[in-house]
C-alpha cells in the first residue's frame, strides 16, 4: 500500500522547540479558561441547584449549561488549532 511504510519519500516535518512550547503554553491557557467555565457549572449545580432546575422551553438550566460546555470545549479545539496553524506558518515563512 503506498504511503503506508516507514520509507517514505516525504520527510515529516520537524517542529521546533520554541514552537512546541508556544503550543504548550496555548493548550494551557485554553484549558485554563476551560477549568473556569467547568468549574463554574460545578459550582452552581452544587450550590444552586433550584437556579438550575429552572426550566427554559421545557428544558433544565443544567441542559444547556452542560451542551454549552461540550459547544465551548469544541471551540476552544478549533482556536487551539488556529493557534497552533498561525504559529507554525509564521515560523515557516522566518
Amino acid at each position: 500500500m503506498p504511503h503506508f511504510d516507514s520509507a517514505s519519500t516525504h520527510q515529516r516535518e520537524q517542529e521546533s522547540t520554541a514552537t512546541m512550547a508556544r503550543n504548550s503554553r496555548a493548550g494551557l491557557a485554553l484549558f485554563a479558561v476551560y477549568l473556569v467555565f467547568y468549574t463554574a457549572f460545578v459550582v452552581l449545580t452544587a450550590f444552586a441547584a433550584d437556579w438550575m432546575r429552572t426550566e427554559v422551553a421545557g428544558v433544565n438550566v443544567a441542559i444547556y449549561a452542560g451542551f454549552g460546555l461540550i459547544v465551548g470545549a469544541f471551540l476552544l479545539a478549533l482556536v487551539y488549532l488556529w493557534l497552533c496553524r498561525a504559529g507554525s506558518e509564521k515560523n515557516a515563512s522566518s
